[in-house]
């Protein structure tokens, strides 16, 4: 697999994005014609938050951390070519092998990311960022834009392949992880309309009978109902 993955590796680098709007990711305005997605969670606060976030996403974490597998397993830099494929272990059906061109990284202040594009082979043309940002209020979030549309016949198939635009299933994965960085914040939630989880609800406290006693409880009546009954079946009997 090794040599298979390297010659396809190659055949990729000579190709060009199969998308004209290259870097459009960039923008606050995504270009039309193509199904959008722009997507944000809360992660924590503060700048040792945002640069540990910052180097997992430089570092491919997003994609790893849904099943993917990326080769070869070098940080995002701009212009590098990668090969992003399944990496569940114990599949038996074939990998589909997706190639992908990282097409701008951002590493500033208060800023870390990057966006790839879609390269010929790919079930869809787009592109797709992934970026951690601090931002006035001191908090970190971690945030995904992109735009597609099906390129090949077997995307419509359950997208099997489908790489851009699904890694917002990562959203999940970071939920997971945000303890790492740090505690959400439900203020700064607030402020972007995005609702984190505070704790436990109300209902998640209270304590709940043994299920053994809700079924008996449920199934068999007591004294007073068998012996209403009993007597219900009596006065219909003829004296």
């Amino acid at each position: 697999m090794p040599v298979d993955l390297r010659r396809r590796l190659r055949a990729a680098r000579a190709t060009a994005p199969s998308y004209p709007e290259v870097g459009a990711t960039r923008q606050a305005a995504l270009p039309p014609g193509y199904a959008h997605l722009r997507r944000r969670v809360h992660l924590g606060h503060g700048p040792e938050v945002l640069e540990r976030a910052g180097r997992h996403v430089l570092g491919w974490g997003s994609q790893l951390g849904t099943g993917f597998a990326v080769y070869p397993p070098a940080p995002a830099e701009p212009g590098a070519t990668v090969l992003i494929r399944l990496g569940l272990p114990g599949l038996r059906l074939p990998r589909p092998v997706i190639p992908c061109r990282v097409v701008w990284t951002v590493d500033e202040p208060d800023r870390i990311g990057f966006a790839y594009g879609t390269l010929p082979g790919h079930p869809e043309r787009g592109e797709e960022s992934f970026v951690v940002s601090l931002d006035e209020h001191g908090e970190v979030w971690f945030e995904v834009a992109a735009f597609s549309r099906l390129s090949a016949w077997y995307a419509r198939l359950g997208r099997p392949g489908r790489c851009c635009c699904s890694t917002w299933r990562s959203s999940a994965t970071w939920s997971r992880w945000r303890p790492r960085y740090g505690p959400g914040d439900p203020a700064a939630a607030g402020r972007a309309g995005v609702v984190t989880p505070a704790g436990p609800s109300p209902d998640a406290a209270r304590p709940r009978p043994p299920r053994r006693a809700r079924a008996a409880g449920r199934g068999r009546p007591g004294a007073g109902g068998r012996a209403r009954a009993a007597g219900r079946g009596r006065g219909d009997q003829p004296r």
